[in-house]
């Protein structure tokens, strides 16, 4: 009787540890996507308000896009919710018009209400063929609003290509 409670504590602690661990993707993305936070706000310091008072908000580092005529993106990013990390998500779009180039951003999409980051977990999100990302530069968020309550931010990183669109976005998420 002696050993039977540390054992217990000891197989709680185990099984919540293997509920709650991420694979080693997993964690370099989480690694990328704090980062990218840190180049978000070091580009406008003003996006800390949608940081800090957003129900939730995910992050994709290292979004590619590329296409001529015919182009495509895809990235991997981290979900937060109260400022923790909650799950993984990806992102695909496939789309035809006009746009040549690649480019590598970073993109960190904010859900102004529970409701918004909800519909997201559950696979209800995506954007419409009009949704654009707002460019990071340095003031552009302090006049920014949520359009249908979400905010979309991007930061190229490498590249250069004439297409800022994020419509036709599709997203899957899963949680840690």
């Amino acid at each position: 009787m002696k050993f039977l409670k540390p054992l217990i504590i000891a197989l709680t602690v185990l099984f919540s540890y293997t509920i709650s661990a991420q694979n080693a993707k997993d964690r370099r993305i989480m690694r990328d996507a704090l980062k990218a936070k840190k180049a978000l706000l070091k580009a406008d310091s003003n996006l800390q308000s949608f940081f800090d008072n957003s129900a939730g908000y995910v992050i994709f580092p290292n979004v590619g896009k590329g296409g001529f005529i015919l182009g495509g993106a895809s990235g991997n990013g981290t979900v937060f919710e109260n400022g923790k990390a909650i799950g993984a998500a990806n992102l695909k779009k496939l789309n035809i018009g006009f746009q040549a180039g690649g480019q590598a951003v970073i993109e960190v999409i904010f859900f102004e209400t529970k409701a918004s980051l909800s519909n997201f977990k559950q696979g209800n999100f995506n954007f419409g063929a009009e949704a654009s990302a707002v460019a990071v530069k340095s003031g552009i968020a302090a006049n920014a609003k949520y359009k249908d309550e979400v905010a979309v931010f991007a930061l190229p990183k490498a590249g250069l290509m004439a297409d800022a669109s994020v419509g036709g976005q599709k997203f899957k998420y899963v949680r840690f």
